[in-house]
């Protein structure tokens, strides 16, 4: 028998360790913010967010709200809900708390109107969804000043200044766009008519023009050494021309010469 014993004891050990971890993995968990900030008279939102393990409904959350004073007195309801939201009907908060969360998305909440310097203090957290009910509830410090703190003005400037910077970026962007399609479209209008031009057989291009300029030269300087060619040609022929009627004469003369020979033998015959 000790034996046996002796095997279980680390089982339970074992298990006794491993156990509170099971419960925490499978507790349900909130999330607040732990500080909060908000001017006298003004609206102020308390969120708070939750997980569970287990399917989320209606029907099976539960949300409380209590408030804690400063003074560390007694706990004050604040809001229920379940199924529906139950507003405070009396005390400090009533007319002041309004349901502001969607269970299905897990938010849990809540909106206070027109904060007075009593609500100064801690206000408490506490969702349950069946079987899931265990788990730490959420806490938030509520301060409630007469004027926005410098941190939070600082805040707001920059995200003012953020804002700005976006838009001057944004307007750049837009200018800097408009200038290029204007541009594009100045040099599209240029270049039209400079298409058309090369596109149309009848036109030439400025280097083609020039070219057959020179052309037109050349061929005016051949048809000149041909003009002046064929008027040498034309002399050539002329003399020869003179000099065949020259031959002509002279055998006509020696025609005539022998005839008057005739004659005059002929007389003394």
């Amino acid at each position: 028998m000790c034996a046996p014993m002796s095997r279980i004891w680390p089982l339970l050990l074992l298990g006794g360790l491993l156990l509170p971890g099971v419960l925490h993995v499978g507790a349900i968990e909130i999330h607040t913010v732990s500080e909060l900030e908000a001017v006298n008279g003004t609206n102020v939102k308390l969120k708070c967010t939750f997980t569970s393990t287990h399917a989320v409904s209606a029907q099976s959350v539960t949300v409380s709200w209590n408030f804690r004073p400063l003074n560390s007195g007694a706990d004050e309801s604040v809001f229920y809900y379940q199924e529906v939201p139950y507003p405070p009907q009396h005390g400090r908060f009533k007319g002041h708390a309004v349901w502001s969360g969607d269970i299905a998305r897990g938010d849990a909440s809540i909106t206070l109107h027109e904060v007075p310097p009593t609500f100064n203090g801690t206000f408490i957290c506490q969702v349950r969804n069946r079987p899931d009910v265990h788990g730490r509830n959420g806490e938030i410090v509520l301060r409630v000043v007469d004027k926005v703190s410098l941190s939070e003005i600082g805040l707001l400037g920059i995200a003012v200044a953020v804002s700005c910077a976006v838009i001057l970026v944004i307007f750049g962007i837009f200018v800097a766009v408009r200038f290029y399609r204007r541009r594009r479209m100045e040099n599209d209008i240029e270049l039209g008519p400079r298409e058309q031009e090369w596109k149309d057989p009848t036109v030439c291009a400025p280097e083609e023009a020039v070219h057959l300029k020179v052309v037109q030269k050349e061929k005016e300087a051949e048809s000149s050494d041909d003009e002046e060619s064929e008027d040498s040609s034309g002399g050539d022929d002329d003399e020869e021309e003179g000099e065949e009627e020259d031959d002509d004469d002279d055998d006509d003369d020696d025609d005539d010469d022998g005839d008057d020979d005739d004659d005059d033998g002929g007389g003394d015959d």
